[in-house]
């Protein structure tokens, strides 16, 4: 795993063996990044990364100057090692132990940027009650944007502020946007 733009370009992150974890590759993460770029000064973004498992895409994030990043997993060990890699690089991210669905509860922040990357096994109606819980939560910015990635098993592109999808191999990053009207 590494850091492909920014500060920390072409570091390597190696994270242990036995996280349960299946990282976005670095292929994909470029052409995520590539996509990104035509949207957003990452300098001036606040991101949310729901089932964050290594930090992956939020290294990416931080290391293109993008403040303040939150990681949210349920997994102690995946917090414990980005909370570990954070202070090494000295980034600007807070690592939260919780279920992501428990975390969006309560949760009221908002964000100029959510990624969400959940077990591909996830069951599709939680793929569905994420997307929906998000936007009804308002955690979005008004030109704020979620991507969901996913299995091609595993179709959302049905759900309300779909805008777009990009096919990398077996995985689906699908964004999602406030659209204008909403907002009136």
């Amino acid at each position: 795993m590494r850091i492909i733009s920014g500060k920390y370009k072409a570091r390597r992150i190696n994270p242990p063996k036995n996280l349960p974890v299946r990282p976005t590759t670095d292929m994909s993460k470029e052409s995520l990044f590539n996509i990104l770029n035509n949207y957003f000064n990452f300098n001036e973004l606040s991101v949310l990364d729901l089932f964050s498992g290594t930090g992956n895409i939020s290294y990416e994030f931080a290391s293109r100057g993008s403040s303040p990043i939150v990681c949210v997993d349920g997994n102690a060990n995946c917090v414990n090692f980005i909370k570990k890699t954070t202070k090494e690089f000295d980034f600007d991210i807070t690592s939260i132990h919780n279920d992501v669905f428990k975390f969006l509860e309560k949760h009221t922040g908002c964000y100029d940027l959510i990624f969400a990357d959940p077990p591909y096994d996830m069951p599709q109606k939680d793929f569905e009650f994420l997307v929906l819980q998000i936007f009804e939560k308002q955690l979005l910015q008004p030109e704020g944007m979620l991507i969901v990635e996913h299995s091609k098993h595993t179709p959302i592109d049905h759900l309300p502020h779909f805008s777009f999808d990009k096919k990398y191999g077996a995985s689906i990053f699908s964004f999602f946007e406030i659209e204008n009207n909403d907002l009136e």
